[in-house]
């Protein structure tokens, strides 16, 4: 692979924001800035600061081109915080801005796709639903994740913190199967406790029906699409692990390989920090754009180790159960959440930008390979 140009000095951490109505009006500047129109798709709720909520969605380049590259963020509400702050900080770098104007290759910015979650300090979407597992036809069986079921008490326990047989619960299950066993239990996706993690829902949320329009807008003779989805929560503090998001079919895997390196990891051969999943968000480009050459990956950046990811994702959901619960408890509880999904620093900041520049740039020449 082809060596990239190096990048500007320009510094990312301004790009970045401390609360959904921030990051959305830095997302507008920048549009407006280059000149680009953009189209919100308006979400019927408000947000946390009484803010109206939208998924925006901004095109650039040519509207007849057959070439297409979708950069999403706030699939996982909450960890728009770092998406947002990439594709404003793109939308601001003169170096991509020109590759993307050299390339012939239309951009789709889709902003906040679950821009309920990413105002209110929340994963899931405004029906408690995580957007990742919501892509299935519900007029078929779900699927079943008997792990979950097994673990389901302990994992929302009736007072919090947990008590020590909860704990011991999970650790029960983590000897019998192991950690990698432990984690598919519980973030492999669920359809039977609403409340609970990574509930994928038992019909299409707001988001996935909105996410269907704007493809059926903007899809329409696109020819190869690319998909880069911006995702933070796994792996090493700072590092975009490249997760091949696609059909297991060795070309798929290989032409994403020839893209964005070998390093690209896969969710069911056990090379990805993420456990094998159901019901994923990627699954829409081939419905809607079945005469599209699709290649893509999430770009999954690490924060905290992943037990305290969990604890905190624990203790949020227990939170939305329990509104009753002490105010200095429920403050703690919602900066937890944040912090595990947005790393406020500087040099966090730095180092996701400029690998989502990398993985944009290569995205660009792989689809005029």
């Amino acid at each position: 692979m082809a060596s990239l140009p190096r990048h500007s000095s320009m510094k990312a951490a301004e790009h970045f924001s401390q609360s959904y109505a921030e990051a959305r009006a830095k997302f507008l500047a920048a549009a407006a800035d280059a000149g680009l129109d953009l189209t919100p798709h308006w979400h019927p709720l408000l947000g946390s600061e009484g803010e109206r909520l939208a998924m925006d969605v901004l095109r650039q380049g040519p509207k007849s081109a057959d070439k297409l590259l979708i950069i999403s963020s706030a699939c996982h509400g909450v960890e728009g915080f770092a998406g947002s702050g990439i594709q404003t900080s793109l939308l601001r770098e003169p170096q991509w801005m020109q590759a993307v104007a050299d390339s012939g290759v239309a951009v789709l910015y889709i902003h906040a796709l679950n821009p309920h979650g990413f105002s209110w300090w929340r994963r899931v979407t405004q029906e408690g639903v995580d957007l990742n597992r919501n892509f299935h036809d519900f007029h078929q069986p779900l699927p079943h994740n008997a792990g979950y079921e097994e673990i389901a008490a302990a994992l929302l326990p009736p007072q919090w913190p947990p008590r020590p047989a909860d704990e011991a619960v999970l650790a029960d299950y983590a000897a019998r199967h192991g950690e990698a066993g432990l984690q598919a239990a519980v973030s492999g996706g669920q359809y039977t406790h609403e409340l609970g993690l990574f509930y994928g829902g038992r019909t299409p949320t707001w988001s996935q029906q909105t996410l269907r329009h704007v493809l059926e807008e903007q899809g329409p003779g696109v020819k190869d699409l690319a998909w880069i989805d911006l995702h933070t929560g796994l792996g090493p503090s700072g590092h975009g692990e490249r997760i091949f998001t696609g059909h297991e079919d060795p070309a798929s895997l290989a032409r994403a390989k020839r893209w964005w390196g070998e390093a690209v990891t896969s969710l069911t051969d056990g090379s990805s920090s993420s456990a094998p999943l159901v019901g994923l968000m990627w699954q829409v480009a081939a419905q809607v754009c079945p005469q599209a050459r699709y290649t893509g990956i999430a770009l999954e950046y690490g924060t905290l180790p992943l037990a305290q990811m969990f604890e905190a994702l624990r203790a949020d959901h227990w939170l939305a159960a329990h509104p009753e619960a002490p105010n200095d408890l429920a403050r703690s509880i919602k900066q937890q959440i944040r912090d595990a999904f947005y790393v406020d620093t500087d040099d966090w900041k730095q180092a996701l930008r400029d690998q989502a520049l990398d993985a944009g740039l290569q995205a660009l020449k792989g689809l005029n390979e």
